[in-house]
Parts: C-alpha cells; sequence; structure tokens
C-alpha cells in the first residue's frame, strides 16, 4: 500500500498512472537518498492520474489551437501573468507595448511568442501552450471535470498514505482533496511548482473558498512544505506562508533547477524536496 501519492499537473495527457510512475519514482528515490534515507519500495509510490480527462476523444493530436482560441478572461489573464513574471525573470523577454491594459488578441499572440523565449516553455508547441491553459481553466470552473480528478484522488490514497506531492496543477488538485477529506492520514503535504497563490485566477477559486484572504488548512496535515524554483513562471507566488499559515506554518523553501525549473524531476531529485518527504515516512 502505498506511504506517498503524487498528483501530476498539466499536459499529460496521453500518460498513464504507470507511465508518471515510471519518470517519478526514480527521482524521488535520488531526492531521498540524498536525504540518508530510501524508499523501501516501488510500491510505496502511487501516481493519481487524471491526465486521461483531458485527452481529445477520437483524435489524433490536440487540437491546433492558435492565439484567436485563448478565451478572454482567466485564460488570457494567466498567459499574461505568466509573461509578466517572464520578463521579470529576464530582461531580454520582450514586454507588453500597454501594460494593464485589457487583453487583446495582440498582447495573447505577444504573450506566446515572449514565453517561448524561456527555456521551460521552448520545447512546448504554441497549441499545447494553449490547451495547458485550457486545462486550468476548465478544472477551476468545470465542476463535472473537476468531480472526476477528485476522485482519481481519492481512489488512490489508501490507509497507509502519509505524504501527498501535487506537481503545478496537481498541487491544487491535492490540496482540495485534503481539505475535502479531513479524516485522512495524510501529515506531510509537499507542493512543487504550485500555481495555488495566483490570486484572482486561482486562490479566489480553492474549494473551500478562502475566507478574509486566507485559505483553508488543508485536512489533516501537520507538515506542509512548498517548494520552488525563481525562474518557475508557473509558480507566480513563491511564498505560500502568507494565504495559508493561518493555523500552522507552511516552510516555504526555494531551490534551483537550472533550465528545467517546472519539471518534475528536477524538484524530486532536490535534497530539499527528499527532507520533506522523509518528515512524512
Amino acid at each position: 500500500m502505498a506511504q506517498i501519492v503524487a498528483v501530476h499537473g498539466i499536459g499529460q495527457q496521453r500518460k498513464g498512472a504507470d507511465t508518471l510512475h515510471s519518470k517519478w519514482l526514480p527521482a524521488l528515490r535520488d531526492g531521498l537518498r540524498s536525504t540518508g534515507r530510501e524508499l523501501p519500495a516501488g510500491d510505496d509510490l502511487r501516481c493519481a492520474f487524471y491526465g486521461d480527462l483531458f485527452r481529445p476523444k477520437g483524435k489524433s493530436m490536440d487540437p491546433p489551437y492558435t492565439a484567436a482560441d485563448v478565451e478572454d478572461g482567466d485564460e488570457a489573464a494567466l498567459l499574461q501573468a505568466w509573461w509578466a513574471e517572464a520578463v521579470q525573470l529576464d530582461s531580454r523577454i520582450p514586454g507588453p507595448d500597454a501594460p494593464g491594459k485589457a487583453s487583446t488578441p495582440q498582447l495573447v499572440q505577444g504573450a506566446l511568442r515572449a514565453l517561448t523565449l524561456l527555456p521551460f516553455f521552448k520545447s512546448i508547441a504554441q497549441p499545447a501552450m494553449i490547451y495547458d491553459l485550457k486545462q486550468v481553466r476548465l478544472y477551476m470552473n468545470d465542476d463535472a471535470i473537476r468531480a472526476e480528478v477528485q476522485a482519481r484522488v481519492v481512489n488512490a490514497i489508501c490507509e497507509d498514505t502519509r505524504v501527498l506531492i501535487g506537481h503545478s496543477l496537481g498541487s491544487v488538485v491535492a490540496y482540495e482533496a485534503l481539505c475535502a477529506n479531513p479524516e485522512w492520514k495524510i501529515r506531510t503535504f509537499v507542493t512543487v511548482g504550485s500555481p495555488l497563490g495566483i490570486g484572482s485566477l486561482i486562490f479566489k477559486h480553492l474549494r473551500p473558498a478562502p475566507q478574509n484572504g486566507k485559505g483553508a488548512w488543508p485536512g489533516s496535515v501537520e507538515r506542509w512544505f512548498n517548494i520552488s524554483d525563481a525562474g518557475d513562471v508557473v509558480a507566480l507566488v513563491k511564498k505560500l506562508a502568507p494565504l495559508f499559515g493561518r493555523e500552522r506554518s507552511i516552510q516555504d523553501i526555494s531551490i534551483s533547477n537550472g533550465a528545467t525549473a517546472h519539471d518534475i524531476e528536477p524538484y524530486l531529485t532536490a535534497a530539499e524536496t527528499g527532507h520533506a518527504i522523509a518528515t512524512g515516512l
């Protein structure tokens, strides 16, 4: 039975639980080993997979999205928030000519072009980047999708689970699952590359809804480690303690993943992540 359950992020629609397990497990073991710990067995890690819920049915490829398919509202706002962060990280990335104005097709196209200059987004085709935006919006706004995704996490948790790890959008999914199931015996929550702190786009849409600017504490968790890379534009808000640290403290930890700022492997191989996971074993 799995002591550790992992929840993946966006862009995994053509993978599966076993595929992700084969990717996460070696990196997680390396991170633990750097702290002098060993994962007892491979079945101590289980991946809660939900990517297939976003996989186009009966099609050989993802929809050929263009800038015109980025919807006004949350999708355009999230894209421009990533762009603004990218400009802060790298002065060579061009910023919008008119910051703060309402979204326009030109601004969306400019954001898409600018983001491809970042190492993380450089390998992602524009249609795939837009598809990732839509996955975030769907989860946050479509009750049916949200319920199905949550069910996948619930089905992965067992009596032995003590650590829950959420990467990218998976950190939002994992957080909401913990809040909805306070009876779980999970004591350690680890978020990596988390967008939980993005104000009007994610934070304000969380369930349960934040009260007086503070998010609910996630269920029975005793320790929450939030780990981010300074260059990870998906984790726009690096410090979650001011937003969620009402009942207990959150350890906000900064690490360096190099050019692969948002990738899961360098997050898991980091000694800081290994230590966070080890506290729950």
